[in-house]
């Protein structure tokens, strides 16, 4: 996680995403939880033209965690406090 700078927005430089993204392989994000009441999910990448095992593996990881769970819109995120900060 990276601090969000409530002026400007999240900085941070790549993602999990970015290498599949550069080199043309197939990616998929399910949800895998969630941490402090926010969603946190988890990332299937694949080698090139596999589009199709990604896809199998990311619907078979959902249907088995279940984790999936509609979007709720709260006004703020439950956060615990940091002693010291």
């Amino acid at each position: 996680m990276w601090p969000t700078d409530l002026a400007n927005g999240d900085h941070f430089i790549g993602s999990s995403s970015t290498p599949a993204a550069v080199a043309g392989y197939p990616s998929v994000t399910v949800p895998a939880g969630s941490a402090f009441g926010l969603p946190v999910g988890t990332s299937f990448i694949e080698r090139a033209w596999k589009d199709d095992l990604v896809l199998k593996l990311a619907y078979a990881y959902e249907q088995a965690t279940k984790h999936r769970r509609p979007p709720t819109f709260p006004a703020t995120a439950s956060v615990p406090t940091v002693p010291g900060r």
